[in-house]
């Protein structure tokens, strides 16, 4: 071998041993965007390619214990001291070991695996500066001036580190065993506890009853759990808020931590949402595209917001004038200076049963009010003996607190009454009034900061007149001691029965005796429903579905009903108390335990007798009935293995909304009562959360119908946020059960209001509907142009755009939608979508692609304009086709017949013109003759040209004109790329009848 070929071999083999000593250098601390990596590139170095600066934890593939392919590998955080994998990205999808991690420029961290993301930070958007595997074991991606923008710590999979903080709304969950079953550990209402996840998962441990835990002498409910040195410690939280990335915008009081003013009680926003003070006068919170909260000054000359030394927040006009103060919006706190006012509200926070009561000054009256589904009284000052009277009487227009007294006052200002609640006279005692959850109202000293105790005086004085100081039905003596009462011992084991529903038929229902010395709080503040006997109230009772409980008065003859009740209270020795029966179900009346007991001892006999009567008939059928449970066994474990392969599905998705439990969408939609539509795999329900919010519940109808369109529906919009987009708040998927939950729309679907031919008060008139047709081509742009995929519906026809309370239009139902990749212009599917929308291409079998839905958009504009279906066969041969009418109408320049006779517009309307031209360039039967939906936003916006009107004839003037303009445009600096295609175009056709 010459010199020279010597020296080459030597330099190629110097060549290899540099790549890979670079291949396999460590990256110690973080990464930066554009780094990407595979398993193959560090099989040196055990597959990590990222370690922790002080080398305790490393990032990479690991092949993990129980995974039997060499070639797959999850993506964990390990602790190399311990051998143990401490966190895992990719636990239900493992990789392939030539599969991608990439930390992308547009902020993004994701691993791949194909063409399919397995794991994802979605972070897309953000402004992310770094990737860091911090000494505790934390990955964090980091934002600008170091904020953390996403960390692994917030998405724990098995294992919890020092400093890491487990929350309500985080899993612990363990990896499946050789039985396939995956336990998990969740705080749930308060409460820390360990579930066996099946099918229905089961409990098998809780804290609340683990004796080895020390509890510093309180109770609560557990927030937040860590591991400090050698322990596990549980926090509470003082409000009630359950997401742990949700929050209140409060004014505190710093000295006693006291929250005093809350802005956002019912809607809590995001750490991303937005504080504004605008330069219109405006101050507000939004969430996303929703305000939850404003000071509604919008207008006004607004200098400046001050918060002062008193508490109180104030909006300042010219010349130091208030427009608006937070004294004028209590929430459940009153400060001194603050005049509380009629029509003004304290209102408490939800208590664990979700009731939440309030004060209120009624017709001069202050009262206080359990905040049932009908409002009861529990208290007033009229009644009150503490209160000093000055020897007059008068209606309450005001109350404030002074000193240490609440001073009420006539609407002349003069002092009506006092209510002095402590002995303490020290002028620099600053007091605060505030109605808490069990329904009482305390006076705290905030002088006396972190160590405030609340005054022995309350309101009310005694605890068993608040509504629930035990539980609804017990009964509450000697101030605070409760009894299950006796009819609830014998025949329900202290638990109250199933509560029947105005949806309980008459017939199935009875009144059960409770008691006949009993008192309940309301009936002192309460007018009798009706004066009669006991036979005739308990008629009433019955006959009016909303009465669960009845309270008859002997010596008086006065019937109470009530629709809900809380604890009752024994009844005064001087007194006959109350007759009490609950209503309850008809099987439910009548029997004891004891006669249960006998009486089925009896049924025992006759039953064996039936069974073994029954056994001999069939046993002639008994090879028939083995097969057919055989094959039902092996259909239900078919079943078992797809929900199994959906929930490890629905884990690996990462930014999901919030996923319900079956139980609370039923609660929430009253059983599922109220059917307010149909949508495409099942009925559409109202539904109600505890704060108020209303829902859109779509359960998915038959046993794991439509799993395609649950997925798609799930992973398509419970990422996406668009004003003009459906929000999906969230989903259920619990054994066999798919609903789907969105935000209510409380005028429907389009097709309500444009085909209504009877109904006068569903009309929209053309400002409206011409605002209806832009929002949903905004929605679609966003969709085909704005998304990280482009998103293909499918589907769109007035059914499908869906109209909030101010007529906003919102695309919906994204079952049938269709993913592509950005540098995919054209897919192969099979046929979807719904007759009369459809794009040609679907009918011929040709490739797809965001023009299909253009064209759909077409035929819905149409609609829109001339306010009836695209296809009508009850009208003559010539006009039943709607859009082949409508191009020879346009040709015959008789645009007055194109528009709905209802509608009050001229007809060479420039907003007219361009919806009925853009709406027949949407609808050509060639994919590149129609506009792009950002094209069509900008025509119908005004922005751009319209091109010339399309027209039915090839070699006509106006078609050579269009192809002119249309290539003059192309080259132009604001050329149509992506709007009309470059190759050269054939005539222009219309599709027919379909």
């Amino acid at each position: 071998m010459g010199s020279f070929q010597f020296r080459n071999l030597c330099f190629c083999l110097f060549l290899v041993y540099f790549k890979s000593c670079m291949a396999s250098q460590q990256h110690s601390g973080r990464i930066y965007p554009g780094f990407q990596t595979s398993q193959m590139e560090w099989n040196n170095n055990s597959g990590w390619f990222l370690l922790s600066n002080n080398s305790a934890f490393a990032l990479g593939f690991y092949q993990g214990l129980d995974v039997v392919d060499v070639k797959s590998f999850l993506l964990v955080v390990y602790h190399l001291g311990a051998s143990k994998a401490v966190w895992t990205a990719n636990r239900g999808m493992l990789v392939a070991n030539f599969d991608k991690f990439v930390f992308d420029k547009d902020g993004s961290v994701y691993l791949g695996s194909g063409d399919d993301k397995v794991w994802s930070t979605n972070t897309t958007g953000e402004v992310v500066t770094a990737m860091e595997l911090r000494d505790s074991g934390n990955l964090v991606l980091l934002g600008e001036k170091g904020s953390i923008l996403w960390q692994s710590f917030s998405h724990p999979t098995d294992t919890l580190l020092p400093g890491q903080e487990f929350l309500e709304g985080m899993k612990l969950k363990s990896f499946r065993n050789k039985n396939n079953l995956s336990n998990y550990l969740e705080i749930q209402s308060g409460e820390l506890v360990l579930y066996a996840g099946y099918q229905t998962p089961q409990i098998y441990w809780s804290i609340a009853d683990e004796s080895r835990k020390s509890n510093n002498n309180v109770s609560g409910k557990v927030h937040s759990v860590s591991l400090v040195s050698n322990s596990l410690s549980f926090y509470d939280q003082s409000l009630d808020v359950l997401e742990v990335k949700s929050f209140l915008l409060v004014i505190i009081h710093l000295g006693t931590s006291k929250v005093v003013w809350t802005a956002n009680r019912d809607l809590l926003v995001a750490n991303s949402d937005k504080f504004a003070f605008n330069k219109n006068g405006n101050v507000y919170l939004e969430s996303g595209d929703d305000k939850v909260w404003s000071t509604n000054t919008t207008g006004e000359v607004v200098t400046a917001m001050e918060l002062r030394d008193s508490g109180n927040l104030v909006l300042l006009g010219e010349n130091g004038s208030i427009l608006w103060q937070s004294f004028s919006h209590p929430t459940d706190t009153l400060l001194p200076g603050q005049e509380f006012l009629e029509g003004m509200k304290l209102k408490s926070f939800r208590d664990k049963n979700n009731l939440s009561n309030y004060l209120e000054i009624q017709s001069g009256e202050l009262v206080l009010y359990a905040g049932y589904q009908t409002p009861q009284i529990y208290w007033s000052i009229a009644d009150e003996s503490r209160k000093s009277n000055n020897n007059v009487s008068g209606k309450v227009h005001s109350v404030s607190l002074v000193s240490n007294s609440l001073n009420f006052y006539y609407q002349s200002k003069s002092l009506l009454w006092q209510f002095v609640f402590s002995d303490n006279k020290d002028p620099n005692a600053f007091w605060a009034t505030v109605l808490g959850q069990d329904g009482s109202i305390t006076f705290l000293n905030f002088q006396k900061g972190s160590s405030v105790v609340a005054e022995a005086t309350k309101i009310p004085q005694e605890s068993c007149s608040l509504p629930e100081r035990c539980e609804p039905y017990f009964v509450c003596f000697f101030d605070g001691w409760c009894q299950c009462p006796s009819l609830l011992t014998s025949r329900f084991n202290c638990r109250p029965p199933a509560v029947p529903t105005c949806s309980t038929s008459k017939s199935s229902v009875d009144l059960l005796y409770v008691d006949q010395k009993l008192d309940y709080f309301a009936l002192g503040f309460t007018k009798p429903s009706l004066k009669s006997n006991l036979s005739s109230c308990k008629e009433a009772c019955l006959g009016d579905c909303s009465c669960l409980v009845l309270f008859f008065e002997n010596t008086t003859g006065n019937c109470f009903l009530f629709d809900q009740v809380g604890n009752l209270q024994r009844s005064a020795a001087n007194s006959t108390g109350y007759t009490s029966y609950m209503k309850v179900f008809t099987e439910d009346v009548g029997l004891s335990p004891a006669k249960k007991a006998n009486r089925n001892g009896k049924m025992h006999i006759l039953v064996i007798a039936v069974i073994v009567t029954v056994t001999l008939l069939v046993c002639v059928g008994l090879v028939s009935f083995g097969l057919l449970y055989y094959r039902k066994k092996k259909r239900l474990l078919d079943y078992s293995e797809e929900i199994r392969e959906e929930d490890t599905f629905l884990d690996s998705l990462s930014g999901m909304p919030i996923r319900f439990s079956y139980s609370d969408l039923k609660t929430a939609t009253k059983n599922f009562s109220t059917k307010i539509g149909i949508g495409g795999f099942g009925s559409v329900y109202l539904g109600e959360l505890p704060d108020g919010i209303r829902l859109a519940v779509k359960k998915l109808e038959g046993q794991l119908q439509g799993k395609k369109e649950f997925r798609a529906e799930v992973t398509i919009i419970g990422k996406i946020r668009h004003a003009h987009l459906v929000k999906l708040r969230g989903f259920c998927a619990e054994g066999l059960h798919r609903l789907l939950v969105y935000e209510y729309m409380a005028q429907g679907s389009l097709d309500k209001w444009i085909f209504n031919k009877k109904n006068d008060d569903h009309f929209l008139d053309w400002n409206a509907r011409f605002n209806i047709a832009l929002g949903t081509a905004k929605g679609l742009a966003y969709l085909h142009e704005e998304c990280e995929e482009k998103i293909v519906h499918c589907d769109i026809k007035p059914e499908n755009v869906l109209l909030d309370e101010n007529f906003n239009a919102k695309v919906s139902d994204f079952g049938l939608a269709k993913l592509m990749n950005r540098d995919q212009s054209l897919v192969h599917t099979t046929l979807r979508g719904t007759r009369g929308y459809l794009a040609p291409e679907w009918l011929t079998n040709a490739a797809i692609s965001e023009k299909s839905d253009v064209y759909s958009y077409g035929m819905v504009l149409l609609e829109i304009v001339g306010g009836k279906r695209n296809f009508a066969p009850g009208e003559s041969s010539g006009k039943s086709h709607f859009p082949s009418h409508a191009f020879k109408l346009l040709e015959e320049g008789n645009l007055k017949e194109f528009i709905d006779p209802k509608l009050d517009v001229d007809e060479k309307d420039e907003k007219v013109v361009a919806a009925i031209e853009v709406a027949l360039w949407c609808i050509q039967a060639e994919m590149q003759l129609r506009p792009s939906m950002t094209r069509v936003v900008q025509m119908l916006e005004g922005l751009c040209d319209l091109p010339p009107s399309p027209t039915s004839s090839p070699r006509s003037g106006p078609h050579l004109s269009f192809l002119h303009w249309c290539s003059k445009e192309v080259t132009s600096p604001a050329g149509l790329n992506g709007y009309y295609s470059d190759m050269p175009m054939s005539g222009v056709r219309l599709s027919g009848p379909r």
